[in-house]
């Protein structure tokens, strides 16, 4: 190993294992990719792990609706993450579980070295409880009326529609989103995680650089108002570790979740023999450990994180990298618009390498929301990387193949600019590892537009048809070569496939220490297409596909619902125009008369005057009423609807009752009939 090359652990926060990959998961996983593949660029060793986040309730209550073991649910899961993920070429070294045995092993570790060190302690709490399911209820299972603005339906923990926070037991009308009874309170003996202890220790950590500054200045905010102890433990049922020594107790998985890191690189040192564990996990270590993440998770790797890894004798992350949201057309991701994008989604109809590089046009260090313009985005690759990048070799490499035999010239016919692209790698590569990849492809561009001029000027196609300027033709293009060259180099980490057929064309592996000299004296293979321009109906297509997702993906969800929540409603039927609407004659009409239907098990037959005229209908109400009961009372009809022919007789309308079925339905009495009038408007 070079005395300078550095060993680097690279982490992902972990996909949770309940839902697919989107456009927005993308981002961190491309961010972490292209520094990832930057620092082997520059012959640093990188380990790129990750793992599906894989305990909780939620998951344990989805493989309920489905009707599955959560094992099988989970697994099932990991497949889809791990082969979106490859889709977009994100190089992990491994791909893990934290429901894995290694995992186990580390999280049962962490606590019993806590906890002989006097950093858990224990206290009995009360909590609403589930007397139907017989379990304890996270707040996001608490459903009710906000006790501040009033609304309805809102979850335990805050109100979407004022925004106030509260405790669960504030609710006003509280029910359980799992089975719809009212939750009672319970006591319970929960384990804590004692973080005050941590305070001075995570004062100087936060400030030290391994935070941005963003980040630093948010903890900061924490400290003032004082750090809790962390609730660390729930009660069964749940899907998670089993807490040692504390039968029915399990590990939260917010507990379990980030030691994944530890676990999922303990499995990949366990089959790589030359990779040591320790090495990069003791607590004075020289590797360098780095978390990408998302900023609706800093408090757990700011605060909790680095505290149970100090508690327990570990190393605590070189930095903890945080971005922020993705947006698309400027408006939180959207299912019903077709926005909310995702990963296989968008592999169906694009180039993945497109995204990479639009993120990485837009991405810098800071915690700053990306907006994913789907105009600009087409726009920006198809100038950037189809007419600037990828025509700056079409426009050459014919040349070349046609009049020379694919021999680049062996002399570079203008030094000076040469040198001006291959010396602008420092100040590329130095923003490449400060993660401000925005302002990398804003210098990369710049000299592709160079490059370029440089070529109009030259004007080969012009040089070509001139007697006895061939030498000059063939440095003209070899130079247009390679500047192309250099420029693929720079977008190495950010394009690997596009890098890889560049390389197939130059028979050259792209390196960063190769940028320093031209190809000179060097046959080419023959030039073919490199990279496809975006047409705007793929991703017009992406957009209907991304609904149609959507769509099918709440029908199925409604569909479970439906069988394990009495809160649940039936899945919504495709919407209708209004002028759709307008076609349905509703009627109030007076029942004439009723009777059963013989050998009918729900039928019975009605004959109803919807306002001078009567009508025969034939209706399957009968586990509700009995016919004799109804005369009477009015009813609700569509009065235009198509007479149709039954076993029966002809049915000249549709009742319309309202109720979940069963006994349960209900008609309009006399006196409601005569108010609400003969039309329904």
């Amino acid at each position: 190993m070079a005395a300078n090359q550095r060993k680097i652990l690279v982490t992902c926060a972990l996909p949770y294992a309940n839902g697919s990959i989107h456009l927005g998961h993308m981002l961190e996983h491309i961010q972490a990719d292209v520094w990832v593949r930057y620092q082997r660029l520059r012959g640093n060793t990188v380990n790129f792990i990750c793992a599906d986040d894989a305990h909780g309730t939620p998951i344990m209550l989805k493989a309920q609706q489905l009707g599955i073991e959560p094992e099988a649910m989970i697994a099932e899961m990991q497949k889809e993450h791990e082969t979106d993920f490859a889709g977009f070429d994100i190089s992990f070294d491994n791909y893990h579980s934290t429901h894995s045995d290694e995992n186990r092993e580390l999280a049962s570790h962490i606590y019993t070295q806590l906890k002989n060190n006097g950093f858990i302690n224990s206290r009995s709490i009360s909590q609403l409880f589930d007397p139907e399911k017989e379990m304890f209820l996270p707040d996001r299972f608490v459903k009710g009326t906000c006790p501040n603005c009033k609304s309805e339906d809102q979850y335990g923990d805050n109100c979407d529609n004022c925004g106030a926070t509260y405790s669960p037991t504030e609710l006003i009308n509280p029910k359980s989103a799992v089975s719809g009874a009212t939750p009672v309170m319970k006591d319970s003996v929960h384990f804590f995680f004692d973080l005050p202890q941590f305070a001075g220790m995570l004062k100087d950590w936060t400030t030290s650089g391994a935070l941005q500054e963003e980040t630093a200045n948010k903890m900061a905010e924490w400290f003032e108002t004082g750090l809790q102890q962390w609730d660390i433990s729930r009660d069964a049922p749940y899907f998670g570790f089993e807490i040692p020594g504390e039968p029915g107790k399990y590990f939260y998985v917010w507990l379990d979740a980030p030691i994944g890191y530890m676990g999922s690189f303990k499995n990949f040192c366990d089959k790589n023999s030359h990779v040591d564990f320790d090495e990069y996990w003791k607590k004075d270590s020289t590797t360098e450990l780095y978390h990408f993440i998302g900023k609706d998770i800093v408090y757990f790797h700011s605060l909790f994180w680095p505290a149970m890894l100090e508690g327990s004798g570990f190393r605590k992350p070189t930095n903890v990298f945080v971005h922020g949201y993705v947006t698309v057309n400027g408006a939180k991701m959207s299912k019903s618009k077709g926005t909310f994008v995702k990963a296989s989604t968008y592999l169906k109809h694009l180039d993945p390498e497109c995204l990479r590089y639009y993120y990485a046009a837009k991405l810098n260090n800071r915690i700053d929301d990306l907006d994913l313009n789907l105009e600009d985005f087409v726009q920006r690759v198809n100038s950037d990387i189809v007419n600037k990048v990828v025509n700056l070799a079409s426009r050459n490499a014919g040349f070349i193949a046609k009049r020379f035999e694919g021999k680049l010239s062996a002399e570079c016919a203008e030094p000076a600019l040469y040198a001006e692209f291959a010396d602008a790698a420092d100040r590329i590569g130095n923003m490449f590892e400060k993660r401000e990849f925005s302002r990398a492809i804003r210098e990369i561009m710049a000299l592709a537009d160079k490059a370029n001029q440089y070529v109009d000027e030259k004007a080969p196609w012009v040089v070509a048809k001139e007697e006895g300027k061939d030498a000059e033709l063939q440095s003209i293009c070899s130079m247009g070569i390679n500047l192309f060259r250099v420029l693929m180099a720079y977008l190495k980490p950010v394009m690997p496939e596009l890098a890889k057929r560049t390389e197939a064309f130059l028979n050259e592996t792209l390196t960063w220490e190769g940028i320093a000299q031209p190809l000179t004296d060097h046959t080419v293979s023959p030039f073919k297409a490199l990279f496809s321009r975006i047409d705007p109906k793929h991703v017009e297509a992406m957009v209907e596909s991304s609904k149609e997702d959507a769509a099918a993906e709440k029908a199925l969800a409604d569909k479970a619902n439906a069988n394990t929540s009495p809160l649940a409603a039936e899945p919504i039927a495709a919407e209708i125009e209004f002028d759709d609407f307008a076609k349905v004659d509703l009627r109030i009409a007076k029942i004439i008369s009723c009777e059963e239907v013989p050998k009918a098990n729900k039928l019975l037959k009605f004959q109803l005057d919807i306002g001078g005229e009567t009508r025969q209908v034939f209706s399957g109400i009968k586990s509700a009423y009995k016919a004799e009961d109804l005369v009477g009372k009015y009813t609700v009809v569509v009065a235009n609807l198509k007479p149709r022919k039954m076993k029966f007789g002809m049915s000249e309308g549709m009742i319309l009752a309202a109720g979940p079925g069963g006994k349960d339905l209900w008609l309009l009495e006399p006196h409601e009939g005569a108010q609400a009038g003969m039309r329904v408007m």
